[in-house]
């Protein structure tokens, strides 16, 4: 059956009770209107296209109407103007090479006597304009702006953004007709020329310049729309034409962007706007909305940056999620313009992180972060944890992180910044990050006057709770640690009783979490390390017995760590003159930058090179032998100055390892590089073979070497020591003050990464001979002073790597580089899975010729496979 109406199509789909009852109508209808495009029925072509269009809405293929919609938009009837050119605007793009068809048309309509047609063609340039069709008919669309007939400036002026848009070089035949729709009277003109401007603006520099003369005239405008009372024609609940005074705001704040001429000039409406607007309803509330924006992006009074985030403060207590949303976004991006007036409503955006909209507690968490320094920081860590009892699982690993950075950074004192930490593992405890813990063991460390205290919390901590991973891996390492602190002067609570603690006490509670639900392997290996510490700590016989008892129990675990510290530590047994030696406590950890995510946070540092001392590149030897002792189980290095009687060297050559060692082991200090004449010195030598060069032949070594070979291979052969040490050349660098490069194989390859303003900056990468999973790169700044024009000072550097690779960045040498001179900084990258190294990278310095300069930039420069 055909139906003649669009009515009767209607009719019979809607009436259709399954899909292929539908499509069967639709393809009968489709198949009739084909056959009679092909006659060249013109009767029914209007007809036929209304329904095409029907059948196009539906999702159905309608491409085959595409030329009849171009005969019908030729047509003398308004009526077929119009339905061809709504078809025209559905069922074509730019794109499509059909449209090239429609430029006489639409070149005709466009100098038609009668305004409806000249704005039908006006309505579809405006659409589906492409630059060629853009670039033809720019002379038409430019004499309409000059038209009498308002309708058709309105509708003049939205065409002319298409064109723009598509061909930016066209925006300066609109300039002068655009400035003259700044004066018209009709507020449908004045809304289109204020948009139109407004995206001339955008894309040209230049013409943002020459508009700025305009900031009187839209200030008027605006004045004129706050101050006029009552009109039907263009009140929204009160409000005179809040869409154009908008529209007005967002060109000031263009035009008012660092120019202060601008921004005093609209000082006072701005004030007015804010003061003046009813904020009861939401029409009142997207205009002060827009004033806020105004303001915090032009260079505003500091008493109209109050009002402003005064504003956005009273915006938090609407019962409008969207609207406290939209305040809290603002108010985290604007807190670095004032911080002490966000600081006042402080409470109420604590009042937000118990919200039930999970995007509002997710910004109101953000903002509070932002805002704690040292005046607040007990209060707003306070609620913070808090708000950690309650808080999603999705939100703890990033509060955690958080709340253990702000207290490190603000902490009033060691005890409460302790204290922090601790309640943090205990409330989330599974979701703290290694590096997060790694500082916490530091500080226990640096602090000895506290670590009495913190032993005994984390004894009482472990004892009421085990479920927790970090806070319970803390708690080993510093039981194990401290435990002879603990056994003579601690106590803990139990039914408000305080009970002392005893050896068996300690060493049952290190059995109960073997023995719980919640041990693990790196759990397993912490236990195992403490444990043997403790018989060093502990003078009872019948502890060391029992431990070693327990330690028997793992020398068969099916974990090749476990089973191999177990044996290890069960042969040392054997060797109680070396053995507290071995064991004893370790030294004050060196405090290091935390790396998060690829970013150095780093806050304080950037003016203090010249003194600073940073750790070597890659894991140095005294990284390993620590590693012996237990440290580095959960994945990371941890750089310590070892003392040994003797001042430090600058390097990490084979005298200072041989110090330690022999410090280890009891022995005494050893000044000198290892010889066939020092036994004990080669068999240090050959026990770390992996550090150094290979080994040449020597004579044995003496009984007291074999016993440190039995020690840990349980009596296997010695093997000879070096006569003379080769030179470590493949080290990637010896480290200096700066953490930093100091000598360079000649063969090594430099990648240019970023030059301009006269500051260059060359990578210099090469495999870590400790490991080749780790890659250092030396980055060299260069400063070409004849054209940064003198010394480049605030030299900032920061990378970022994929999700596949972890990045670690030493300070710089200097943050100032004189005329002709340079710095370096090197960055450490762990490639496990041997993907690309790429970079993203942000460079902030301030040159003499250029100012202020901050780039963005990508590195991926490197061959594949080499690094």
């Amino acid at each position: 059956m055909v139906f003649y109406r669009l009515k009767d199509l209607i009719k019979a789909i809607r009436a259709c009770k399954t899909h292929a009852d539908e499509r069967a109508v639709i393809q009968k209808e489709s198949a009739f209107i084909r056959t009679s495009f092909k006659e060249e029925n013109t009767e029914l072509r209007h007809s036929n296209i209304s329904k095409l269009l029907y059948i196009h809405m539906l999702g159905y293929p309608a491409h085959f109407g595409q030329i009849e919609c171009l005969k019908l938009a030729a047509s003398p009837l308004f009526s077929d103007k119009r339905l061809g050119y709504l078809g025209t605007m559905l069922l074509l793009d730019e794109n499509q090479e059909v449209l090239t068809l429609l430029t006489n048309s639409l070149k005709n309509d466009l100098n038609h006597a009668n305004m409806y047609i000249v704005g039908l063609a006006l309505c579809t340039l405006g659409n589906i304009a492409s630059a060629e069709m853009s670039r033809d008919l720019c002379s038409e669309v430019e004499k309409l702006l000059g038209s009498s007939n308002m309708y058709i400036r309105k509708k003049a002026a939205l065409c002319a953004i298409r064109i723009i848009r598509k061909v930016p070089d066209l925006q300066e035949n609109f300039i002068q007709r655009a400035s003259s729709l700044l004066n018209d009277r009709n507020h449908g003109v004045l809304l289109s020329g204020i948009t139109l401007i407004t995206e001339m603006c955008l894309s040209s520099q230049e013409t943002l310049l020459q508009f700025r003369k305009a900031v009187p005239v839209l200030v008027r405008h605006l004045k004129n729309l706050v101050s006029a009372g009552f009109s039907a024609e263009h009140d929204v609940t009160g409000v005179t034409d809040p869409f154009l005074q908008i529209k007005i705001l967002r060109l000031l704040r263009i035009l008012g962007k660092d120019d202060v001429e601008s921004s005093e000039a609209m000082n006072d409406i701005l004030a007015q706007v804010a003061t003046n607007t009813e904020s009861s309803k939401n029409v009142g509330n997207s205009i002060l909305y827009e004033t806020v924006l105004t303001i915090m992006e032009t260079p505003s009074d500091n008493a109209l940056r109050v009002l402003a985030i005064n504003i956005l403060g009273k915006f938090l207590s609407n019962r409008d999620n969207n609207i406290r949303y939209v305040a809290l976004t603002t108010l985290n991006k604007s807190i670095s313009l004032d911080v002490n007036a966000v600081q006042r409503h402080r409470n109420i955006i604590l009042d937000c992180l118990r919200d039930a909209d999970i995007s509002i507690r997710r910004r109101a968490l953000e903002l509070s972060f932002s805002l704690i320094n040292e005046s607040n920081v007990r209060v707003l860590t306070r609620e913070l944890l808090a708000f950690l009892e309650i808080a999603d699982n999705e939100f703890k690993p990033s509060m955690t992180t958080k709340i253990c950075l702000a207290a490190e950074r603000f902490a009033p004192n060691k005890r409460w910044h302790i204290d922090t930490v601790l309640r943090v593992l205990k409330l989330a405890g599974n979701y703290v990050r290694e590096e997060m813990l790694a500082a916490f063991i530091r500080l226990v460390t640096q602090t000895s006057e506290l670590q009495g205290y913190t032993v005994q919390k984390l004894y009482t901590a472990l004892r009421e709770d085990i479920s927790q991973e970090s806070l319970t891996l803390a708690g080993v390492w510093v039981i194990g640690e401290y435990g002879d602190i603990l056994v003579s002067g601690g106590s803990y609570e139990e039914e408000e009783l305080a009970k002392e603690v005893s050896e068996s006490d300690v060493i049952d509670l290190l059995e109960s979490i073997l023995a719980g639900p919640f041990a693990n392997q790196v759990l397993r290996e912490y236990i195992v390390t403490a444990l043997m510490k403790l018989t060093s700590r502990f003078t009872s016989a019948s502890s060391s017995e029992r431990v070693k008892q327990m330690l028997a129990g793992f020398s068969t675990s099916i974990e090749v760590e476990i089973q191999q510290r177990a044996v290890e530590f069960t042969n040392l047994f054997q060797y109680d003159e070396i053995r507290p030696a071995v064991l004893e406590r370790m030294p004050v950890m060196q405090i290091k930058e935390t790396v998060i995510a690829g970013e150095r946070l780093n806050s304080a540092a950037s003016g203090n090179t010249g003194s600073q001392t940073s750790a070597p590149a890659g894991p140095s030897d005294q990284d390993l032998l620590l590693d012996l002792m237990g440290i580095g189980t959960s994945g990371g290095t941890t750089n310590a100055q070892i003392s040994t009687g003797a001042p430090a060297s600058s390097g990490n050559g084979p005298a200072n390892n041989i110090d330690l060692l022999a410090d280890l082991f009891g022995g005494s200090s050893v000044s000198s590089l290892p010889t066939a004449s020092n036994p004990s010195a080669a068999v240090v030598s050959n026990l770390f073979a992996g550090i150094g060069s290979p080994a040449a032949t020597s004579p044995p070594v003496s009984n007291a070497g074999a016993n440190i070979l039995d020690l840990l291979g349980g009596g296997m052969p010695a093997a000879a020591a070096p006569s003379t040490p080769a030179p470590a050349i493949n080290r990637t660098a010896s480290s200096n003050s700066n953490g930093s490069a100091s000598a360079q194989s000649p063969a090594q390859k430099t990648f240019p990464v970023y030059s301009k303003n006269g500051l260059s900056i060359v990578f210099t990468p090469q495999r870590d001979s400790a490991n080749p999973n780790v890659v250092n790169i030396l980055a060299t700044f260069n400063n070409d002073s004849g054209v940064s024009g003198g010394a480049i000072n605030g030299v900032q550097f920061h990378a970022a790597v994929t999700k596949t690779q972890q990045l670690q960045m030493r300070p710089a040498s200097s943050t100032e580089i004189a005329p002709g001179g340079n710095a370096t900084q090197l960055l450490k990258i762990a490639n496990p899975q041997k993907t690309p190294v790429r970079l993203r990278l942000k460079v902030v310095y301030t040159t003499v010729n250029h100012g202020a300069v901050t780039d963005l930039s990508e590195f991926a420069g490197f061959p594949d496979g080499a690094y």
